[in-house]
């Protein structure tokens, strides 16, 4: 058990660089080690250390005010800890991920984590929040002082390196919640035994040590039946995810609006699509986070190739380009949208006989959409429309009756995926939860997901007419379920054919 905890304790408080300490100090891990920069090869002068640690302007420690979500978490926390009475449940954040060598991805910490305690973007890496009964604490790596070596040394951590980092009495104040620092959560999880869950996915390594200390008591049962807790009790929104929400569409929107703008420089360059992302990742960061996701810009037959993000194609007038972006909050709720678009401002005549059928499928599922139905009822309202269509069109060797059977399908040739999901902290958001309470659950206010249907007709595909070969369509929007039906969150985003060619025209002047 003392490697377990060792290990736990150096990831969570971390090893100071190689470049500033003698071998000989390092703590004893077994995880492999981290590639390390060369930035320099010999340990400090004792006479640079004293100097860099001291005559440091005093710094006040301010207290914030208790953030507006904390309520809404403290709740959250109560719902699930109420599921599991004497039971002690540990939800990691999760750790920085590499990118290379030694530069990591952006941290974003597990979405569980951060809807449990209300840190968004700004959450430190390698946390844990542990829930027991009434009380919860948040431990995490605390600020040092400018006379440790933390300070100059660590370029993951160090303040030096990275900035100005909160005190353990700042979180406690933002989050409204007991903290500790990271240090005392090795007791926690050495601690652990047949009442202690554990959210596995979030840390493997933090699993890990839970695992080794309970031994013979672990019960994986209870850790996958927690992961599934979670994602149920995210199915429903409160006020602040939908407020959250209803702002992240209203970037989305903006962001659109930018890429319209900018479409004269994005025909004009060899890789268009590229600079439609670059266009659209700009308001995300502005205003937001990130993306919520990689966006899609695929123009021209990229357009049939549903999750297209490499994104290196030209972007020519005459052909539609099939935007899918989402703007990611601070609070790390993220929206998510598809608008296809004429690059020149119209649409050709096939062009909008696919978008219009796309549009009729939709507005289809936007009609049954209410409490009381199953969730799937949206999707089978949108591929009545989708097998009809295409039958009609003379694309199916059966007809529309026939295809909708379950030995059919043959109209899920051209739209393969489903035509919703659920949204929040996650762009498919509670994916954990079971079927039962997913894809055959019944719809209830306060629940949000998307509705995206689309044709898809690849370029080679001989079943169509050569007319429409090469042309993808998807029209995706937002919304939440009502007392009486949905609302969709992102109607202020032109939907209708002509609708969309007057919102580029009026854009582009």
């Amino acid at each position: 058990m003392r490697v377990q905890i060792d290990r736990l304790t150096v990831r969570h408080v971390t090893m100071l660089d190689n470049w500033c300490m003698d071998t000989s100090d390092a703590l004893t891990t077994t995880k492999a080690p981290r590639a390390t920069s060369n930035r320099s090869t010999l340990p400090p002068a004792a006479a640079f250390k004293d100097y860099i640690g001291s005559h440091w302007a005093e710094r006040t420690d301010v207290v914030p005010p208790a953030r507006e979500q904390a309520a809404f978490a403290a709740a959250r926390r109560a719902r699930l800890s109420a599921l599991y009475p004497g039971k002690r449940l540990i939800v990691p954040a999760g750790g920085a991920k590499v990118r290379s060598n030694d530069t990591d991805y952006p941290f974003r910490a597990h979405s569980a984590f951060s809807w449990l305690t209300g840190w968004g973007a700004d959450a430190e890496p390698d946390s844990v929040l542990v829930i027991q009964g009434d009380e919860a604490t948040l431990y995490f790596r605390e600020r040092a002082g400018r006379d440790s070596d933390e300070f100059y040394s660590n370029p993951q951590i160090g303040e030096f390196w990275i900035g100005a980092r909160p005190s353990l009495a700042q979180v406690a104040g933002d989050l409204a919640i007991a903290t500790a620092g990271i240090a005392d959560a090795a007791a926690v999880v050495s601690a652990s035994d047949a009442d202690t869950i554990v959210l596995r996915e979030a840390d493997p390594e933090i699993t890990a040590a839970v695992d080794a200390a309970r031994g013979e008591a672990s019960d994986l049962e209870l850790d996958a039946q927690l992961a599934r807790d979670l994602s149920e009790l995210r199915l429903v929104k409160d006020e602040f995810e939908l407020r959250e929400l209803r702002a992240a569409v209203e970037s989305t929107k903006r962001g659109f609006e930018d890429v319209i703008r900018a479409l004269p420089q994005i025909t004009a360059h060899e890789r268009g699509e590229r600079i439609v992302e670059g266009v659209f990742y700009t308001r995300a960061r502005g205003e937001g986070n990130a993306v919520g996701y990689d966006t899609i810009a695929a123009a021209g037959p990229h357009a049939c190739i549903l999750h297209w993000t490499r994104n290196d194609g030209p972007v020519v007038p005459g052909d539609l380009i099939l935007i899918d972006a989402g703007v990611e909050g601070e609070s790390l709720y993220t929206a998510d949208i598809t608008r296809t678009l004429p690059v020149n401002g119209t649409f050709t005549d096939a062009q909008r006989l696919v978008y219009e059928t796309v549009r009729e499928a939709a507005d289809a599922a936007f009609a049954v959409a209410r409490p009381g139905i199953r969730f799937r009822e949206v999707h089978a309202a949108a591929m009545e429309v989708i097998a009809k269509r295409t039958a009609d069109w003379g694309l199916l060797p059966v007809t529309a009756e026939e295809a909708l059977g379950a030995d059919g399908q043959q109209h899920r040739r051209y739209m393969v995926h489903g035509t919703s999901h659920h949204l929040g902290l996650d762009v498919h958001d509670c994916a954990a939860a079971r079927r039962e309470m997913y894809q055959d659950g019944v719809l209830e206010p306060g629940m949000v997901f998307t509705i995206e249907p689309g044709l898809y007709f690849q370029p080679d595909d001989l079943t169509v007419p050569e007319h429409l070969r090469g042309i993808g369509v998807r029209i995706e929007d937002d919304v939440v379920v009502t007392a009486s039906g949905v609302e969709s969150l992102s109607a202020g985003i032109p939907r209708t054919a002509d609708e969309v060619e007057a919102w580029i025209a009026g854009l582009r002047g």
